[in-house]
């Protein structure tokens, strides 16, 4: 698996269960998995791993408040070219995206426990 789809399918599992925020978890998250894996990961390779995946219908974009209406789809990537303030763009998953997901876990770095397989390395 190519570095470009490792982050890809990264971020697409840290959204698969809750809508997410880059700043707030989505680059955090990753950015400790890869420390583990042994590189380092950049902001914007989030964000364009975030813009194919919407691209391709495996995720999407949503405007989130504490007002009614609570959640409002953004149709297409949002520009995230700076940090939010008030953290209200998020990211969840598709179904295409679960089903992809679930359909190949070949080259996934991490074993059922969080652990870094040992049999892993990168392309």
């Amino acid at each position: 698996m190519s570095r470009t789809e490792l982050v890809r399918r990264m971020v697409l599992s840290t959204i698969a269960d809750d809508y997410e925020n880059v700043d707030q978890i989505i680059l955090p998250s990753i950015a400790r998995d890869c420390a583990r894996l042994g590189f380092t990961v950049a902001r914007s390779e989030i964000v364009d791993a975030l813009a194919k995946l919407i691209g391709d219908g495996l995720a999407k974009a949503y405007l989130l408040s504490t007002k009614e209406p609570f959640s409002a789809e953004i149709h297409g990537m949002p520009p995230l070219d700076v940090i939010e303030d008030d953290f209200r763009t998020y990211f969840y998953v598709t179904k295409q995206g679960i089903d992809l997901l679930r359909s190949d876990d070949s080259g996934w770095p991490f074993d059922d426990d969080g652990e870094v397989r040992q049999n892993w390395n990168s392309d």
